[in-house]
C-alpha cells in the first residue's frame, strides 16, 4: 500500500451525534433548521501539544442541488447558487430557511452529472449601500443550438430578488467538464472570471484538443468568437468590452488576462492581487500568484517544470486518430499512436506556481489500483491531487477547500504553509466567513458521480451531508 501526501491522510475520528429539528419558511421545500449533526469522520489534526479537539459543525440547511457558490450579503442572508439545482437560493444562516432569489429553470442548462449549470457569481462592492448598484454578477451555462454556452450576466437585487437580467458577455465556452466559473470584482471596476480547459485532451474528451495555450486571432475577436478562451483568466468591462489596457498577447488585445490553466476552480482576490487554486490532472494541484499576461504552462507542464510524474500525452493528434486508442490517464504508458514532450521541453516563459499542496510526486508513481483504492474505475481517488473546489481570502487567510477529501486548508499568501481546519465525509465546494469573522460556512456538492475518500481513504460515494451549508467556528479553529 503506498504513502499518500501527508496533508491528506485520513485521521479517523469519532462521529457528531444528531439532534435535528425542522421547520423554516413554507418556500423552504423542507429545509432544515440549524442543527447538530452526524457528520461522519472530522479530522482533528495535530498541534504541539497534541490532537485537536473535535469542531463543533452544525447544518444550517440542506436539500439544496450541488450549491456551487456562497456569499455573505450584506441583508444578513446567505446567498447560495445551486449548480443543479438551477437556482440562485437566500439562506438564514439562523434558522436555516430558504427563499429562492432566481429561478433559471427552463433557461439555464445542466447535464446529468456535469459540471455545468448555475456557477459562480459576485456581489457589486456598493451592494446594500442605496447606492442604485444592488447587483449580482452570475456566470450559467445554456444551450446555444446544439452547443452549450455560458454567459456572465447582470441582475439587479429587489426585495430579495434578483431581477433584469443584463447580458454582460455571452458565447462563451460551455461543456459538462472543468468549467471554473469564478466571478471577481476587482478594485479597478473590471470583472475577472475564471475559464477552464472544458476537460479536452481527458478521460472522455480525450480525443478533444486542448486549448488552453491558444489564444484569440484579431478576426476571432472581431467576430466576437471566444472559442479559445478556454483555460484562461479574462478581464471584461462591465459593459462586456475588451478594457484597453489588457495585455496584448500573440499582437491581440482580447478579454484573455492570463493563460495555460486547467481548471482554476478558485480565484479570489488579496487586495490588488489575484490568486487561483487550479486541479491538477493526476498531480500538482496549484496555487497560483495571476500575473498580467502570464502562461500558466497548461497542458505542456502541471505543476512546476520539473519532469515529475507528468508528460504531456496529446491525444488529439493521435497518429491515425484517437477513437480507437484505449485512454490510459497514467503519463508513464501512454501509447505509440500518442505523441508525447516531457515538461522541460516547453520553452515559452511561464510563472510557476506559489505551492502544489504537497501534490507533486516523482515520476514511477503508481497511479493504478492500489489496497486501498482496489476498483480500478475509482483508482482516480488515491492519486495525489486534492482537487481544490474553491478559494478564498479573509483577511490575511487564504482558505482552500478539497473535494476529494472533504478538508479546508488555509494557506499563508506566500504558499510555503498550509494546514487543515476542518474535515468531513463530503465534497468541500466553496466557503464564506460571516461578517464577525466567527463562523466559517461551508457548501458541500450533492450526491452524484463523484467520489470522496472516507474512513481510511477508501473511495465512497456516501456523503455525509450532501447539498448541504455547513456551519463551524472559525476563530476557535485558528486559535487551536
Amino acid at each position: 500500500m503506498r504513502k499518500l501526501p501527508a496533508a491528506l491522510v485520513l485521521i479517523p475520528a469519532a462521529a457528531l451525534i444528531a439532534s435535528c429539528s425542522g421547520g423554516g419558511e413554507a418556500e423552504s421545500g423542507g429545509g432544515t433548521v440549524a442543527r447538530q449533526a452526524a457528520l461522519g469522520a472530522t479530522e482533528p489534526t495535530q498541534t504541539q501539544s497534541g490532537q485537536r479537539p473535535q469542531t463543533q459543525v452544525t447544518v444550517v440547511t440542506d436539500g439544496l442541488g450541488d450549491p456551487y457558490e456562497i456569499a455573505y450579503g450584506p441583508d444578513g442572508q446567505l446567498w447560495v447558487s445551486e449548480k443543479s439545482g438551477l437556482k440562485v437560493t437566500r439562506v438564514d444562516p439562523q434558522s436555516g430557511a430558504k427563499t429562492t432569489a432566481l429561478d433559471l429553470t427552463g433557461t439555464a442548462y445542466h447535464s446529468q452529472d456535469g459540471q455545468d449549470g448555475v456557477l459562480g457569481f459576485t456581489l457589486h462592492p456598493d451592494f446594500g449601500k442605496d447606492k442604485g448598484t444592488d447587483y449580482v454578477y452570475l456566470a450559467y451555462t445554456y444551450q446555444d443550438g446544439d452547443e452549450s454556452a455560458t454567459k456572465i450576466v447582470r441582475y439587479t437585487a429587489t426585495d430579495g430578488r434578483l431581477t433584469d437580467e443584463q447580458d454582460v458577455l455571452t458565447g462563451l465556452p460551455g461543456h459538462n467538464q472543468h468549467q471554473s466559473a469564478r466571478i471577481r470584482y476587482g478594485k479597478d471596476g473590471k470583472l475577472y472570471y475564471s475559464i477552464g480547459d472544458q476537460g479536452h485532451n481527458y478521460m472522455a474528451d480525450y480525443c478533444l484538443p486542448n486549448h488552453a495555450q491558444d489564444l484569440p486571432t484579431a478576426a476571432q475577436v472581431s467576430a466576437s468568437d471566444w472559442s479559445l478562451y478556454q483555460g484562461k483568466v479574462l478581464r471584461i468591462n462591465l459593459d462586456g468590452s475588451v478594457p484597453e489596457d489588457n495585455p496584448e498577447l500573440n499582437g491581440v488585445r482580447s478579454h484573455v488576462y492570463a493563460y495555460g490553466m486547467r481548471n482554476p476552480n478558485g480565484m479570489d482576490f488579496a487586495g490588488d492581487t489575484l490568486y487561483t487554486a487550479e486541479n491538477g490532472p493526476l498531480t500538482d494541484d496549484e496555487y497560483n500568484r495571476v500575473e498580467k499576461g502570464g502562461n500558466y504552462g497548461w497542458p505542456n507542464v502541471a505543476g512546476w517544470k520539473d519532469d515529475k510524474a507528468y508528460v504531456y500525452s496529446n491525444w488529439s493528434q493521435a497518429s491515425g486518430g484517437c477513437q480507437n486508442i484505449p485512454y490510459n490517464p497514467d503519463p508513464a504508458t501512454p501509447p505509440a499512436q500518442v505523441p508525447t514532450t516531457q515538461e522541460n521541453a516547453f520553452t515559452k516563459d511561464m510563472v510557476s506556481p506559489l505551492s502544489t499542496f504537497g501534490t507533486t510526486v516523482d515520476s514511477g508513481y503508481n497511479f493504478g489500483p492500489t489496497q486501498v483504492c482496489p476498483d480500478p474505475a475509482s483508482a482516480y481517488m488515491c492519486w495525489p491531487t486534492i482537487a481544490p473546489g474553491t478559494l478564498k481570502v479573509f483577511g490575511e487567510d487564504v482558505l482552500v477547500t478539497s473535494m476529494k477529501s472533504g478538508t479546508v486548508f488555509k494557506l499563508s499568501k506566500d504558499g510555503k504553509k498550509y494546514e487543515e481546519l476542518y474535515r468531513t465525509v463530503n465534497r468541500y465546494r466553496d466557503v464564506a466567513l460571516s461578517p464577525d469573522g466567527k463562523t466559517l460556512y461551508i457548501a458541500t456538492d450533492s450526491e452524484g458521480q463523484h467520489m470522496v475518500r472516507g474512513e481510511g481513504g477508501t473511495p465512497t460515494t456516501d456523503l455525509a451531508n450532501p447539498g448541504a451549508i455547513l456551519a463551524v467556528p472559525y476563530e476557535q479553529a485558528k486559535k487551536q
